[in-house]
């Protein structure tokens, strides 16, 4: 990064009249990723703590005149969620502004400034899907967010394909039935619903033809797309291209706000401006307060691809 402030020396050209158009800072913006792959939440503290409630067994038979048996709630794990701080500032000489006839264009401005905190965001929101089965980034179950063995009072369980699959009609079929025969901490059916489907850019073909069609996709059969025709789909799918890996595939599941995957506001993003009085440089900068992590594993399934 330029750590020193902007000079006239670094835009020569724009100290003579002539130039047609600057270039290669105006690109058309993504749409924002990462509200949709999210539950952003306001956070007022340095750090939030999200504890697994381990829920109550299931109802025992009672002998007659026998007493009832006793249950109660269990504290599972913690999963703390920091608020980090990021900044980038920009620096521009008294002399770049006299004498630059673009200034507007050419020189760091607030919107250039407020676009890489977008990266920013969008590049750490993205990074939990990027090492979701990595085993070097575990959360405090002691696992990554994808894995078959995630521990539970009633044995280990799993949020992700036990062979791994490339995204495909079958794939999601089998990761659908995984999720439909989902179970909570005591070993109890719980009702998790599929919502959206996140996908890598690679994908992006394989998935409209899969989404956008009522008949399956590539047989010589006219057999309906039971997917579609069962609501699997009905949650759509992103295409983000800060996911890293070609071939992973996700899908969010419908649990409480605020419970899953979690990005925490803790500041907005502040632009500011001054003046150095003894250099006359300019001064601007961004800043931002927020977190991201995943409070319960359940809250995403997927495939880490074949």
């Amino acid at each position: 990064m330029v750590a020193s402030p902007v000079t006239r020396s670094a835009h020569p050209s724009d100290l003579w009249p002539g130039i047609k158009a600057h270039f290669g800072d105006t690109y058309t913006d993504h749409p924002r990723f990462f509200p949709q792959m999210f539950d952003v939440v306001d956070s007022t503290m340095s750090k939030e703590e999200y504890v697994e409630d381990n829920g109550m067994g299931i109802a025992a038979e009672k002998a007659e005149g026998a007493p009832i048996t006793y249950d109660g709630t269990l504290e599972g794990y913690k999963q703390t969620i920091a608020n980090k701080s990021y900044a980038l500032g920009a620096k521009i000489s008294r002399e770049a502004i006299d004498d630059n006839l673009y200034e507007r264009r050419a020189l760091p401005s607030a919107e250039k400034l407020a676009m890489a905190m977008v990266y920013a965001e969008e590049t750490i929101a993205a990074a939990i899907y990027n090492r979701a089965s990595n085993a070097s980034f575990t959360f405090a179950d002691g696992k990554p967010l994808l894995a078959t063995d995630h521990p539970t009072l009633a044995g280990p369980q799993s949020n992700e394909l036990s062979v791994p699959a490339d995204f495909s009609e079958t794939a999601v079929e089998a990761l659908s039935i995984q999720i439909l025969k989902a179970k909570n901490r005591r070993g109890n059916r719980i009702a998790l619903r599929k919502g959206l489907f996140i996908l890598p850019p690679d994908l992006e073909f394989e998935a409209e033809r899969l989404f956008g069609t009522d008949k399956r996709v590539g047989t010589d059969n006219n057999d309906i797309n039971a997917l579609k025709a069962n609501g699997d789909l009905s949650g759509g799918y992103i295409c983000n291209p800060y996911l890293t890996d070609v071939d992973q595939f996700f899908v969010r599941t419908i649990v409480p706000s605020g419970q899953g995957l979690i990005f925490q506001d803790r500041i907005a993003a502040e632009l500011e401006q001054d003046n150095d009085f003894d250099t006359k440089n300019a001064c601007m900068s961004v800043y931002r307060r927020f977190g991201v992590g995943v409070a319960d594993w359940q809250s995403l399934y997927g495939s880490e691809g074949a």
